[in-house]
């Protein structure tokens, strides 16, 4: 690894210790250790290798498009075969089942293709000349964005950068978002037990409270900024300023404290507490 591109560590990895109480675990702890261990070995092999086929065929005017993609090279993939995920095949289990990536695909999937069809497409050239079976239209609906849980908020913290338009901000915060490794799950924590937050501790889905969401709306109506990424990707671009010997501690402060005080003073001078009477009414009709 490259020492100069490690900062705080937190990856999970197995110890090589202790194999003797493995029978001990429960069937949860057994699953987790696999699942731990399996996705630390993977690491060490090479990438999974895909080859991806386009075709575009033509009825008269129109163009219809098709693509498929077949694995060349296992890779990873080879030690990405759970135990538990293989019982539940056995036992006429969906692939839902299995462990997901972050990209949503199963670790233990392959995409296997019918043979006959990958020899035909093989054949095929530009221009060729192809039957028609029949033709279908699919209709479907999209969905509404999911909730967050405790699990996709924590994600959402960490790449918070992602949000911002500006290309030297957006990396400035890349790789550090909102809190930190450490503090992320403690951050949500704090909202729920203030209650700001609710969590369905069955579900883990998160939701907020009539009075969070009052907070929000106080804030928007003030601060705005404090509601976007981009002030912590410029706070955080001003400490590396402080690292690199840009600017001094003292020039740092001078802006922060600028900050706290112009902000301050614009709150202080508000009047807008009709609008935001007529706000929290409409958001505690939502409320019981």
């Amino acid at each position: 690894v490259n020492d100069k591109q490690i900062t705080d560590h937190y990856a999970i990895i197995p110890t090589g210790q202790g194999f003797g109480s493995l029978n001990g675990l429960s069937p949860v702890a057994l699953k987790v250790y696999e699942t731990i261990v399996r996705r630390f070995l993977s690491i060490f092999y090479p990438p999974a290798q895909y080859q991806k086929t386009g075709i575009v065929t033509k009825i008269g005017t129109e163009s219809f498009f098709s693509s498929f993609k077949m694995m060349v090279s296992e890779g990873y993939l080879k030690v990405m075969h759970y135990s538990f995920f293989q019982e539940k095949e056995s036992q006429g289990t969906t692939k839902k089942d299995a462990p997901q990536e972050e990209n949503g695909s199963s670790d233990s999937g392959s995409d296997k293709l019918d043979p006959a069809l990958v020899e035909a497409v093989g054949k095929l050239k530009r221009g060729s000349t192809v039957a028609l079976s029949g033709l279908q239209i699919k209709e479907g609906e999209t969905s509404p964005p999911k909730r967050y849980n405790s699990g996709s908020m924590i994600l959402a913290m960490e790449n918070a950068g992602q949000l911002i338009e500006d290309e030297e901000l957006r990396a400035q915060i890349k790789g550090s978002g909102i809190g930190t490794s450490a503090t992320r799950a403690e951050i949500l924590s704090k909202l729920v037990k203030i209650e700001y937050l609710n969590l369905n501790k069955k579900t883990q889905i998160i939701t907020p409270t009539m009075q969070g969401e009052l907070i929000y709306y106080v804030v928007l109506g003030s601060i705005r900024s404090m509601l976007n990424p981009e002030l912590t990707a410029s706070w955080e671009k001003g400490l590396n300023y402080v690292a690199e010997g840009s600017i001094t501690e003292e020039e740092y402060m001078q802006k922060l404290e600028g900050f706290i005080q112009r902000n301050t003073a614009l709150v202080k001078n508000q009047n807008n507490q009709s609008q935001l009477r007529r706000v929290f009414q409409q958001v505690a009709a939502y409320y019981k």
